[in-house]
């Protein structure tokens, strides 16, 4: 008698799965042989997967992530790829996010950085922590437009409060002077307390060069390598193997 005024107050109270728990409970009569509280525990365990799942989507589509399919149970991780199973199995756990450590991921193009920075992404949502994925180009440009409206300032605090970047195709171009002071910025408000992954074809000791200016090259990289995760991919193209 009370079941329908029972299922509006739940999702009144925006309880759509212990709602929907209630209906399926209801179209099952063997449940009258549950005590309550196994029945209510089975409510409030759906209500939680409900939210979980919600929390998944919002984190996921939130972090932008370029290869959406990439997830650890696919990792290739033939011979001479230079990917070492354990390494990257213990980065699947995330545990380095949550320590506010650092993965830095390079290799010749087509060697896979982007899909695995994306699967570690894909693991760090899916375990309930944030992330973005942003092409470095691109967080430049993002970065200069919110100077010219005033932004900035709001756009690096809500950088600082994600728990994983992924800063895909790092040394494409030199950046400029501007380039580099954001990016020391960014970088600055994650140290020890956040994780950046970073991919790149240039191999680490090429990264100074690369930022230019010998003082925020300093900076800049001492902010990033130190105790950082290093995974140096090599062999051919793995587009090339896709398609042989």
């Amino acid at each position: 008698m009370l079941t329908h005024p029972t299922l509006e107050q739940l999702r009144a109270l925006r309880l759509e799965g212990m709602a929907r728990a209630l209906e399926e409970q209801h179209a099952h009569p063997a449940i009258e042989a549950l005590t309550f509280d196994e029945r209510l525990a089975q409510l409030i365990d759906r209500e939680l997967l409900l939210r979980d799942g919600k929390r998944i989507e919002r984190l996921l589509k939130v972090a932008r992530i370029k290869v959406g399919g990439a997830c650890l149970e696919d990792v290739d991780y033939r011979a001479g790829r230079g990917l070492e199973r354990s390494q990257f199995a213990a980065l699947g756990t995330c545990h380095w996010i949550r320590h506010a450590q650092n993965c830095l991921i390079t290799g010749p193009t087509g060697s896979g950085k982007t899909w695995l920075a994306c699967a570690l992404a894909n693991a760090a949502c899916r375990q309930g922590l944030s992330a973005y994925y942003v092409r470095l180009p691109r967080l430049f440009e993002e970065l200069r437009i919110a100077h010219a409206d005033g932004s900035f300032s709001r756009r690096l605090m809500q950088l600082a409060r994600l728990d994983l970047i992924v800063i895909d195709d790092w040394g494409l171009a030199a950046p400029s002077a501007q380039e580099r002071s954001d990016l020391l910025e960014l970088l600055d408000d994650r140290v020890g307390s956040r994780s950046t992954v970073i991919t790149s074809q240039l191999p680490i000791e090429h990264w100074h060069a690369y930022l230019g200016d010998p003082t925020f090259a300093d900076a800049i990289l001492d902010r990033i390598v130190h105790a950082a995760h290093k995974l140096a991919l090599k062999g051919e193209s793995m587009r090339k193997k896709a398609t042989a």
